[in-house]
Formats: C-alpha cells, sequence, structure tokens
C-alpha cells in the first residue's frame, strides 16, 4: 500500500449535489480496491493561476489515500474521462513521510548526544567567575 495526494479541479459552474456524488463515486473506487481514504478535503471555489477551459475560477478538491497504484490509474482515467474534472494532479507521498520521519530521527539522537549548552554571556555585562 502506498500513499497517495491528489488535488483535483472541479467546473465552478458544478451543482454541489453533483460534486458530492462524483466524490462517493472516487471514494467507491477506492475502498472497493482494499484502500483507505485518510483525508477529504473541499476547499471551495478559488481563483486559478491561469485561465483553463476559459475559466477563471475552480472548485478545489484534496484527496489523501493509501491504495495499490492500479488504483491510481483507474482514478486517474475516472478524471480524464469525466466532464467535471478541469485539471488534476496525483503525488505519492509516502516516500516523502518516510523521510521526513528520518531526519525527524537523526535531529532527536543528535541531540541527545549533544551536552546541555552552558547560558552565552550577555555582550557588555561583567563575567562572574567562581
Amino acid at each position: 500500500m502506498r500513499i497517495y495526494e491528489q488535488l483535483f479541479i472541479v467546473r465552478p459552474d458544478a451543482a454541489e449535489p453533483e460534486i458530492d456524488s462524483f466524490l462517493e463515486q472516487i471514494t467507491g473506487v477506492i475502498t472497493s480496491a482494499g484502500g483507505k481514504v485518510e483525508k477529504l478535503d473541499k476547499w471551495g471555489i478559488r481563483k486559478l493561476a491561469y485561465r483553463v477551459e476559459k475559466r477563471h475560477e475552480g472548485f478545489y478538491v484534496l484527496l489523501q489515500y493509501s491504495s495499490k497504484p492500479d488504483v491510481v490509474k483507474e482514478i486517474e482515467r475516472r478524471f480524464r474521462v469525466s466532464d467535471l474534472v478541469m485539471k488534476y494532479l496525483t503525488v505519492r507521498i509516502d516516500q516523502k513521510l518516510k523521510w521526513l520521519e528520518k531526519r525527524k530521527r537523526q535531529r532527536e539522537q543528535r541531540a541527545r548526544q549533544k551536552p546541555a549548552a552552558e547560558p552565552a554571556a550577555i555582550p557588555g555585562e561583567p563575567v562572574a567567575q567562581e
């Protein structure tokens, strides 16, 4: 199982029930293949950076899930044939999460190995000697 994140833009003139039924269809594909939907965020209508299909706005949806790679192919196929979806982007994030976790462990290990630092002297004040 791999973890994926998909951001896709739906036409801004699409009705909310139409978007919801499309999302149910996509989540159904994931769960029926043994995957798990971890996060589903509807960001709402936002301005696009550039015109897409003669539109200046789009309804953004972020979907994070874990599944097998063949499920991603099926979801992207559905995005391509759907009239609702204007643009989409799929990113595999499990490798990045593993890398971040490794870096965090390394930092914690270095912090445990370092001796506690003495408080730094303030410039201009006399240093008390014992």
